[in-house]
């Protein structure tokens, strides 16, 4: 038996896929990266069943063990065919033209859109991680902010129905040319940008555009990013169509009714391993004090360790009862998507499986009973003023 919150806010979940191949997850076989990608689909469509609104497909290139995950627009579209009522996102499409050229990722989006029937989400990135820039010819990071700026503007004019152009920017030209597919949801689908820095929070409601983020510190920290960017998007000037007010979070879960399974199963799974290549790949983000730096890697923690993280509340592990009152402090601090990135660890198929299960049932319907998708509700508000 398990309680229900006195005090509720609403709030939608989802699940963020990377293809992570870490060193715990089935060592020796030589099919480990297949079995992984396969996976991740089997995982999202349980999710589907059970209740969960969205999931954000990385885009990572180079990237080993962190993310596998490179061709995102292939992934999604096998899940806009493998699923029914999950919102499918990219989380993000990285849009600097050395990258992906402008008018293909327009043309995606569309077609995304398409075969999912309008459950397309357009999430975007200008990428946070060196490796992957100089890759593409990018070799100073600081750069990717003015190609984000330039391209940002240019995707609604795209869509519309006559030609686009022509365009002789900075980072992009093209001549006059028609973009197609249009999108299937009109004006087009919800826009969203990856955002880490407290600038870019502001930035990102001052364009009308939903925050993609994650989190590896208390819910605290998060709510002054927060407060500054629902200050900021009540004055939007929005960049797309129409504006998208939505804070999403990403975190990690494990939901089981049993609680000591739970603290067994945390203890195995190479949380911190992950953490540590975060911060050997994404090394355009700021480093906290205490991280050691590649190769030298965070500790595991003990059971006891997750013992006291999950008593304090600090993470979405343990218990239904246990997790949903630390879905209630996301929702207190003004979240409005909470999403797990179970798969970034050594959880298997079937753990992932049992616990977005256990964690639909349980713990989804306190938070979420809104049948309707908040950006769906936007979008149409939006277009029944204009």
């Amino acid at each position: 038996m398990f309680h229900f919150l006195a005090t509720v806010l609403r709030m939608e979940f989802g699940l963020f896929n990377s293809g992570c191949l870490l060193p715990g997850y089935r060592p020796g076989d030589p099919l480990r990266e297949h079995h992984r990608m396969i996976d991740e689909v089997e995982w999202t469509k349980a999710a589907d069943r059970s209740g969960f609104k969205y999931t954000w497909a990385t885009e990572h290139h180079f990237l080993t063990e962190y993310s596998h995950l490179s061709a995102n627009e292939v992934f999604l579209g096998y899940l806009a065919a493998a699923t029914e009522r999950i919102h499918i996102g990219s989380g993000i499409f990285n849009i600097t033209p050395p990258v992906n050229p402008p008018a293909r990722v327009a043309e995606r989006v569309a077609m995304l859109d398409h075969l999912s029937l309008g459950r397309f989400e357009f999430g975007m990135g200008r990428g946070s991680s060196s490796t992957e820039q100089r890759g593409f010819g990018i070799e100073d990071p600081e750069i990717t902010r003015e190609m984000f700026d330039e391209v940002i503007v240019e995707f609604k004019k795209m869509w519309r129905d006559d030609e686009y152009g022509p365009h002789d920017g900075k980072f992009f030209s093209m001549p006059q040319r028609n973009v197609l597919p249009k999108t299937y949801t009109k004006p087009h689908p919800p826009m969203w940008v990856a955002a880490g820095s407290p600038s870019t929070f502001v930035k990102a409601g001052e364009m009308g555009l939903g925050v993609l983020c994650f989190t590896m510190a208390s819910v605290d920290s998060l709510k002054p990013l927060i407060d500054s960017y629902k200050t900021a998007i009540e004055k939007a000037e929005p960049v797309g169509e129409y504006v998208n007010n939505n804070i999403m979070v990403t975190s990690n879960m494990l939901c089981l009714e049993d609680g000591q399974r739970v603290r067994d199963i945390a203890a195995t799974l190479q949380g911190s391993y992950h953490t540590s290549l975060l911060f050997k790949y994404l090394d355009t983000f700021p480093r906290p004090a205490g991280i050691p730096v590649w190769p030298d890697l965070i500790p595991e923690p003990s059971v006891e360790q997750i013992d006291a993280m999950i008593k304090a509340r600090i993470q979405c592990f343990g218990t239904p009862d246990e997790v949903a009152d630390v879905c209630q402090k996301y929702a207190d601090a003004g979240v409005d998507q909470l999403v797990f990135g179970q798969l970034s660890t050594t959880m298997s198929r079937e753990v992932a499986i049992e616990t977005v299960e256990t964690f639909g049932k349980h713990v989804l319907p306190q938070f979420d009973k809104d049948p309707v998708h908040s950006t769906t509700r936007q979008r149409e508000a939006a277009l029944a003023k204009s």
